[in-house]
């Protein structure tokens, strides 16, 4: 059983709040922004951080692999329970909850209860399953791919905002005399009010499917059943290219968190001249490049998509991956701020392409256990991070981990190409994208039909006033 009246295009009713797909798109993207924001808030304000508690640089690389180290399991663990109560509450509850370490961190007054803090915050970064889950399930093949790559890539927009926007909520509470101890746990204080709000919004504002939430559908026999979805989690499991995907990520998005993490750092500590809020500022750009990239990787990947079926799929994946990795060696060479800087925006525009293009996959590997497929894909880029957090807690220069991270995500794109699909699953999803097109072309018409009709009623009504007047 597979959900109906999925939307078939997300452009032409961008601003249509009134059809439940597009207004679970805009909250789902910006219920993901906002978990984003909390997740890497304190990434910027670690120089405060690390000179008021005096950590260590061992000390600073547990808290980077604290962070993304909790969500491994989040990310396993919320794709099964999308699966089983759906979306909706799944977010409203993350949010919710989650709240409460990001505010509390404010507490930590040593390296021990920071690092508790720290990986209790991790699990918010479970909310990007759900983001793409919830979007996969509102929106058609033909634009599937697109409408998950501009929800998580603006939803990832909270990890390059954050890098600047927390510094100045930061001065914001110097202005107001507070201490700097003081002014960035107030900062936190914040953050964690937000996505409080914001998951009390996201139960009232969405809807787990297009035709009602879960417990309807499974009541009218529209949707399998709850006893049911442990048993094709564990069937996705044993897919091999699920765990080709969740590697993949690993190489992608994992490389994205690490990013997050150190960038302002490693500006601060690799250039000479660069202060708090001009590191936060430069590493603000590898985030902000969300705002179209990763919707290039699905949009790119839709359209591969239509001239080659889903391998179309793989072959952009493995494109993007492989300039991810070469641009990132380049990108570790770089000890010119003005070549630098550049440098980062290329590699960053190919790490969330990448994202994209991964995410146009997953949708189709496994429709009936999408939960589990989003999850433990997800779960790799987290794996990735925690990975890679391990180089930059080493002795090594964090430009040469920049270098041996780049050299894995090269080696990595070459399993891009073992995500294959049988003829059978090529078929019948190369029947649904063209009725998909199809549908979406019969819908511009018909209100391409109705502006006419409209335009036409305007004028009669014009020219019958105008008559009566004369």
């Amino acid at each position: 059983m597979d959900i109906q009246n999925k939307a078939t295009s997300l452009w032409s009713n961008f601003f249509n709040v009134r059809m439940v797909q597009i207004r679970t798109f805009h909250m789902t993207w910006f219920a993901f922004f906002s978990c984003f924001f909390a997740w890497f808030g304190i990434a910027p304000l670690m120089i405060i951080v690390r000179d008021e508690l005096g950590f260590t640089k061992s000390q600073v690389g547990w808290t980077i692999i604290a962070s993304v180290a909790m969500t491994i399991v989040g990310r396993f663990f919320i794709g099964w329970l999308c699966d089983r109560i759906g979306p909706r509450l799944a977010y409203t509850w993350l949010l919710i909850l989650g709240a409460f370490p990001v505010a509390g961190i404010g507490l930590a007054d040593s390296f021990e209860s920071f690092l508790l803090f720290r990986l209790m915050i991790g699990f918010i970064g479970a909310s990007f399953v759900i983001t793409q889950y919830h979007t996969s399930v509102m929106f058609a093949p033909n634009v599937v791919g697109t409408a998950n790559a501009t929800s998580a890539g603006w939803g990832n927009l909270g990890g390059g905002v954050t890098q600047f926007a927390m510094p100045l909520i930061f001065s914001i509470f110097i202005t107001l005399g507070f201490t700097d101890a003081a002014s960035w746990r107030f900062s936190m204080v914040v953050v964690g009010c937000v996505i409080f709000v914001v998951g009390i919004a996201y139960f009232f504002l969405t809807q787990d499917a297009p035709d009602g939430n879960f417990k309807e559908l499974r009541e009218k026999g529209q949707l399998e059943k709850k006893e049911k979805v442990t048993g094709t989690y564990f069937k996705a499991m044993a897919d091999y290219r699920v765990w080709v995907l969740f590697f993949i990520y690993a190489a992608c998005f994992g490389i994205e968190l690490t990013v997050n993490n150190v960038a302002a750092l490693y500006f601060y500590d690799y250039f000479d001249g660069i202060t708090l809020v001009t590191a936060g500022l430069i590493a603000a750009s590898f985030g902000l490049m969300n705002i179209f990239a990763r919707t290039l990787g699905g949009i790119f990947g839709d359209n591969f998509a239509s001239l080659w079926g889903l391998r179309g799929r793989s072959y952009w994946l493995f494109i993007v991956l492989l300039g991810e990795g070469l641009a990132l060696m380049l990108f570790s060479r770089m000890d010119v701020l003005f070549l630098a800087i550049p440098m980062l925006i290329i590699f960053s525009l190919f790490t969330q392409m990448s994202e994209g293009a991964t995410y146009s996959v997953v949708p189709f590997v496994n429709k009936k256990a999408l939960g589990a497929v989003a999850g433990i894909v997800g779960a790799g880029g987290n794996a990735g991070a925690v990975a890679a957090g391990f180089l930059f807690k080493s002795e090594m220069p964090w430009n040469n981990a920049f270098l041996v991270i780049g050299i894995m995500v090269c080696c990595a794109s070459v399993l891009a190409l073992f995500v294959r699909f049988s003829p059978e699953k090529e078929a019948e999803e190369k029947a649904l994208f063209e009725k998909a097109q199809l549908e979406g072309l019969e819908l511009r018409a018909a209100r391409a039909v109705n502006a006419v009709n409209n335009s036409r009623s305007v004028v009669d009504e014009y020219n019958r006033t105008h008559a009566e007047k004369i």
